[in-house]
Order: structure tokens, then C-alpha cells, then sequence
């Protein structure tokens, strides 16, 4: 076998209909778009949304509602999470960056302690916000909570 005698398997390629080559090939006249309309020139594109005509759904659904522009959006990491990280990694301090090497966050992301399971060890935490349950727990086993 050398590159001169390379061909596709038998029925993978197929030949392109010819549309719009004269009478004699079935498919000449209207080439398959129909009698006249925009949809039958050449250059035609839907617009995204277009319903024939008809009102479209984003036009006929009123607007409402609003986006705060000063809302602070932060990665959400509970109690239990924290404590598997800790035992895994046998850390007595966690911050930012640890959660972000544990892939539960991005570099970008704030981060929030929420109390949802539970905490078994003494921590030391650095976040950007928490929970009241959250600290509460962490302070109940002598552990100390810093806000970044």
C-alpha cells in the first residue's frame, strides 16, 4: 500500500445533487425553492426568531423585571466540603487559593461559607463572607474565621 492507490471505503462518498443545471437534470426550473418570494432569490437569510410573519415570541412576551447591576455573586462552599478537604489534605488553615488547587473554585469566584453538614475539626478560615451558621460552627471548635 503506498499513497498512490488510496481511495475512500466503498460508499462513504457520495456525489452533491446538481440543482439548478438545466431541465435534463430534474432539478432545474425552480431548483427546489418554489414559486418566486424572498425565500427563492439568492442572498436570502432568515432572521433568528422568525415565525412566517407572524408576531414572534419575543416580541409578543412583555418585558419585566430587572438586572442589579451591584449584585455580588459568590461560589457557595457548605461545612461538609469543608471538612472533607481538610481531612484529605490534613490542612489546619484553609484559604482562597486551596479551594481553588481543590478545583471547588475558580480564581475568580468569591467565596461564601454556608453551614449546610457538618464541622469536626479546628480551622482556621479565610473566605469572603459566611453564613451565621457557618461561623458559628467554626467558632464553637475554638476555629477563627477572617474575612477577606
Amino acid at each position: 500500500m503506498d499513497l498512490s492507490n488510496l481511495k475512500p471505503a466503498a460508499g462513504s462518498v457520495k456525489k452533491d445533487k446538481r440543482i439548478g443545471r438545466g431541465q435534463g437534470s430534474g432539478r432545474g426550473g425552480t431548483s427546489t425553492r418554489g414559486h418566486k418570494g424572498a425565500q427563492s432569490r439568492s442572498g436570502y437569510s432568515r432572521t433568528r426568531g422568525f415565525e412566517g410573519g407572524q408576531l414572534p415570541l419575543q416580541r409578543a412576551v412583555p418585558k419585566f423585571g430587572f438586572k442589579n447591576i451591584n449584585r455580588v455573586e459568590y461560589k457557595a462552599i457548605n461545612l461538609d466540603a469543608l471538612q472533607k478537604l481538610a481531612e484529605e489534605k490534613n490542612l489546619s488553615a484553609v484559604d482562597v487559593q486551596t479551594f481553588i488547587d481543590a478545583g471547588l473554585a475558580d480564581k475568580n469566584d468569591r467565596i461564601k461559607i454556608l453551614g449546610n453538614g457538618e464541622l469536626k475539626l479546628k480551622l482556621e478560615v479565610k473566605a469572603h463572607a459566611f453564613s451565621k451558621s457557618a461561623k458559628a460552627a467554626i467558632e464553637k471548635l475554638e476555629g477563627t474565621i477572617e474575612t477577606l
